[in-house]
């Protein structure tokens, strides 16, 4: 396999339109996801369409120590990996205290714990081989404090911040971390989260992924996608207090009753 670009979460949404934009521009393509189904069908139409090398490894990243034993089982193939992107990721709506506590648990393990085991996989050897980009699909949920979704919102600012840091840390490499921090996108993360109703206007997912794609083939440290998620990113997040803004939040995320 060549120029290969591992994706989480490619079964659908974001995920999904990115395995297709590098697979379109001759990549190979690993791609995984807990939907075995979707995953093949992926699989079919890009080798199809696009005529390229695509792996597909079913799994399901909240469970324990999966992203270290996804890694594991890509090196142990002698597959080298040149685009990590990080995609998978899910929210949940509801106040704190009425959600179990295994839905956070899992909520961590693939936000945060998965993308924090493979990045810590593969980027040695892109270090050792001069080079590597890395994607990290956060949210502008990471600029801000989230009522009502306040353990996805955390894990969002985790996404970011590791993103500044490791790209600190790279400046004097060839090795880039990208951030695509977009806002509500039309895919099907709004159902699992039960947020349907706290966005009416959603962003195209095909243009978000082409949008971070490219911010990612440039090397660029930030992609937030769309003018109004800009403002909140640039303007609430540096300059409304932070009460403010978890009020302003809050009310656009009630519960309803």
């Amino acid at each position: 396999m060549q120029n290969v670009a591992l994706i989480t979460g490619a079964s659908s949404g974001i995920g999904k339109e990115l395995a297709r934009i590098h697979a379109s521009k001759g990549g190979d393509v690993i791609i995984t996801a807990r939907r075995g189904p979707l995953l093949e069908a992926l699989r079919r139409d890009l080798i199809e369409e696009f005529n390229v090398k695509v792996r597909v490894f079913e799994g399901d990243l909240s469970a324990e120590g999966a992203g270290q034993q996804l890694a594991e089982a890509i090196i142990e193939e002698g597959i080298e990996v040149d685009l990590l992107i990080n995609n998978a990721g899910f929210g949940g709506l509801g106040e704190f205290a009425d959600q179990p506590a295994e839905r956070y648990q899992s909520m961590i393990a693939v936000n945060i714990a998965a993308l924090t085991e493979l990045t810590r996989a593969f980027l040695p050897g892109m270090i050792e081989r001069g080079r590597g980009k890395i994607l990290m699909v956060g949210s502008v949920a990471g600029f801000v404090p989230g009522p009502y979704q306040a353990v996805y919102f955390a894990t969002k600012a985790y996404v970011l911040s590791l993103t500044e840091a490791l790209a600190h840390e790279l400046k004097d490499t060839p090795i880039t971390v990208t951030c695509l921090a977009p806002g509500p996108v039309d895919t099907a993360f709004a159902k699992v989260a039960g947020s349907e109703h706290t966005e009416k206007k959603r962003a195209n997912a095909e243009k978000v992924a082409k949008k971070g794609y490219n911010a990612l083939m440039q090397g660029k440290l930030l992609c937030v996608s769309g003018f109004g998620m800009k403002m909140i990113a640039r303007f609430w997040s540096h300059i409304l207090p932070r009460k403010m803004i978890a009020g302003m939040v809050a009310g656009a995320q009630k519960p309803a009753k």
